[in-house]
């Protein structure tokens, strides 16, 4: 989840002292950060949660590794939960001038409203298919031309290496990606008898960016995926998803719009799909439509430590489902407090058929779920 939500897989950093400084540049460095995370929830649909009023948990413990040297530009980041290890992103750029930059390695795959198609800290439901915060292996280019924004992107595999990856444990990662086929008999989060894996992924995002007078700023786009989807063996089949978006700030008001569609075309016919993220595996169908609308409103203030309080709701719908699934949707009511290094989430979660809210977007659910979370991170 953002921001935060690492057993078998670990990372050592060596960096010689030649690295961190270049002996020509006093500009050039590696800037070290990070973030701990911790969490209160209050679950309703799970009773043993409601008998404990609640659980408070580590969430996240994070390092980040941001800097240039000799003009080579290097992000990475990893993150530590109690369940497993990941490397969220990990990439190096180059800048061409001012306007064009290039990266190669695992980075963010540029779809949709960016850096999120949400303010909380459950994204939308589009995170939860792999279409938003999404990372990859692959190359991104990305600049201005005129008022618009550009981003190209061709993507070999996923951040584990694809379908054969030297990877114990698929569903350890960060971003959600297709790892298998769901075949009738099994459960909705078993593990996947049939892998398979994205790969040879083309993506486009083209936005218009406007600013008039300083109050109103726009940024109106479309993003186009195009890919395959391969087992150990062969390719078994295509990838598809397309989304119009909208990300306007007018003063203090932040209003997100998004349409997205998206198809994973099996040539079996199999209509539904195993995803894997944070140490499990769950379900999607096949072929959806997604729906956001998310509203924000900042308030800068000062109480104590206090400088900033940022007003939300998120609304997600998913329709047209496959396989004859019930629609989803999240509502996310929340605020956002700054204070000092401290930033913190305060969620009320109305969902139905929405994971981590009681259910999956792979089954039907029988009611409405509620969820009351606070994630404070300390950032550094």
């Amino acid at each position: 989840m953002k921001s935060s939500n690492l057993s078998r897989l670990g990372l050592i950093l060596l960096l010689p002292a030649a690295w961190v400084q270049a002996e020509d540049s006093s500009t050039d460095g590696i800037d070290v950060g990070g973030a701990v995370r911790v969490q209160y929830s209050y679950e309703d649909h799970d009773p043993d949660n409601r008998e404990r009023a609640g659980d408070f948990d580590l969430d996240t413990v994070r390092l980040n590794l941001d800097g240039e040297i000799g003009e080579v530009i290097l992000s990475a980041e990893w993150r530590y939960y109690q369940y497993m290890q990941v490397v969220h992103h990990a990439w190096v750029g180059y800048d061409f001038d001012a306007r064009w930059q290039g990266r190669l390695g695992v980075t963010r795959v540029p779809f949709g409203n960016q850096p999120y198609n949400s303010h909380s800290y459950f994204f939308d439901t589009t995170y939860y298919v792999g279409l938003e915060d999404d990372y990859d292996l692959g190359a991104v280019l990305q600049g201005k031309l005129g008022t618009f924004d550009v981003q190209l992107g061709f993507f070999k595999n996923d951040e584990q290496g694809g379908v054969d990856g030297y990877v114990s444990e698929r569903y350890e990662r960060y971003s959600y990606d297709v790892v298998g086929v769901r075949r009738d008999g099994e459960g909705t989060f078993d593990a996947p008898v049939d892998a398979i894996a994205e790969g040879n992924t083309l993506v486009a995002r083209l936005a218009w960016l406007h600013q008039c007078d300083g109050t109103l700023k726009t940024d109106l786009g479309v993003s186009a995926l195009r890919g395959v989807l391969y087992s150990p063996e062969d390719d078994v089949g295509d990838t598809l998803a397309w989304a119009l978006h909208l990300n306007a700030d007018y003063g203090r008001w932040n209003l997100m719009l998004q349409t997205t569609h998206y198809d994973y075309e099996l040539d079996d016919g199999a209509n539904r799909l195993v995803v894997g993220a944070y140490a499990f595996f769950d379900t999607i169908p096949d072929r959806a439509r997604l729906h956001t609308a998310n509203l924000a409103y900042t308030l800068p203030v000062k109480l104590g430590p206090v400088t900033r309080l940022q007003f939300y709701n998120d609304y997600s719908l998913m329709t047209g489902k496959s396989a004859g699934l019930d629609d989803t949707f999240m509502n996310v009511l929340g605020v956002a407090v700054s204070a000092g290094g401290l930033y913190t989430y305060f969620d009320l979660v109305t969902a139905e058929n929405q994971p981590f809210i009681g259910g999956t977007l792979g089954a039907n659910a029988d009611q409405t779920r509620t969820r009351f979370n606070i994630n404070i991170g300390y950032y550094f």
